[in-house]
């Protein structure tokens, strides 16, 4: 097995850091302190195309592979992991939906706008009562006439207020449950449609992140995507877009927060001599560089095999499992080796650390990835 990247695939990785190096590592502090992010540096993302990364080429998009997607994103979460999940939302859950399941009217229209960042797109599964559990959904769009009605509520959803369209999963037949869910484009400043107030996160602050609530909310019927009830298997096959983005996320921020910390094992002295100089610390390094090194491979493993024949949720369960579950070990192994400095705000492994958190738990937690695993293993 080779395990070089192609040049294509180094070329998309150094477009992705050397957006982070200019654009993002010298502001990331200020963004998540201000838990704002500039519109002049997402206005800079949509020119240089990474608000197109999965688009087809047809569609004005870049077309690239998934390996490639993963390591942009793993160069931008290395910077500010906040900015890498809205382009991560953005392109693996809200264009591949309509690029998968869409009308060819529905292609026509949004692709283009999204590909160019005329309009950002948000994804919106979660309920304030159903996280994993995603089939006991309650909110509802009922058919009337040529339109859907919306009412209920909708919880975690990224980018709500800067999104042109938010693509919901609301019951359209109670009765049947699961069964009877459906995935439906409803455009921003829908009537009836309103946005929480920012979220309050531990990480990733400068990320939106809003409830989204609906009363007698209209939208057409002709935007629905796919079929009608068979919205749940459109989120189930959207899953593993969404996990690669964010172990390639969790990749990032763990390679960011091993960096500062070796750097700060060299700078610090202790009884006269560099703390890397002790065993103690010299151990933990070779613990997390080869930590990251295993889940970089699972992660760009299940890059590739996306992009094949046949479905490959248990590998990429693996890697979302395993590269979130290493950079929360990563980042705390940096904070221990900076000992108070490292929580405190002025070293950005305090950052790191909660940034990193959430990885295990959107996207389908930890205890969920253990699941299809174990379940693919045991199909045999």
């Amino acid at each position: 097995m080779n395990f070089d990247l192609s040049e294509d695939h180094i070329m998309m990785r150094d477009f992705g850091r050397e957006f982070a190096a200019k654009r993002l590592f010298d502001i990331a502090e200020e963004m998540d302190a201000k838990e704002y992010m500039p519109d002049e540096v997402i206005e800079e993302a949509k020119e240089l195309g990474f608000f197109g990364l999965l688009a087809p080429e047809e569609y004005g998009g870049e077309g690239i592979d998934t390996l490639s997607y993963a390591l942009i994103i793993e160069e931008l979460s290395k910077a500010c992991a906040g900015f890498a999940i809205m382009i991560s939302v953005h392109n693996s859950l809200v264009m591949k939906a309509i690029e998968y399941f869409g009308t060819d009217e529905q292609k026509k229209e949004y692709l283009p706008k999204l590909a160019s960042g005329e309009i950002i797109g948000a994804y919106s599964l979660s309920e304030p009562g159903s996280g994993t559990d995603a089939g006991s959904l309650k909110c509802q769009a009922i058919a009337e006439g040529d339109h859907y009605v919306f009412n209920g509520t909708k919880s975690w959803v990224t980018s709500a207020q800067r999104a042109g369209i938010i693509i919901v999963f609301a019951l359209t037949d109670p009765e049947k449950g699961p069964k009877g869910i459906s995935a439906i484009i409803v455009p921003a400043g829908t009537e009836g449609m309103s946005l929480g107030a920012p979220e309050k996160k531990m990480g990733l602050k400068c990320s939106d992140t809003r409830e989204v609530s609906f009363i007698d909310a209209k939208v057409p019927k002709a935007n629905l995507i796919g079929e009608e009830n068979h919205g749940f298997k459109v989120a189930l096959s959207l899953l593993d877009n969404g996990r690669i983005g964010v172990a390639a996320q969790a990749l990032g921020i763990a390679e960011s927060a091993f960096r500062e910390a070796f750097n700060y094992s060299k700078e610090r002295k202790q009884f006269g001599r560099p703390i890397s100089e002790f065993q103690a610390i010299q151990f933990k390094l070779a613990d997390m560089a080869t930590q990251i090194d295993a889940a970089k491979l699972l992660v760009y493993r299940a890059a590739v095999l996306n992009d094949a024949e046949g479905l490959h949720s248990r590998e990429i369960s693996m890697a979302k499992l395993f590269a979130t579950e290493m950079s929360n070990y990563v980042v705390d192994e940096a904070v221990q080796i900076h000992g108070g400095y490292g929580y405190v705000k002025e070293y950005p492994v305090e950052r790191y650390f909660r940034d990193a958190r959430v990885t295990e738990i959107y996207e389908g937690t930890s205890e969920a990835q253990r699941i299809v695993i174990s379940r693919n293993l045991l199909k045999g």
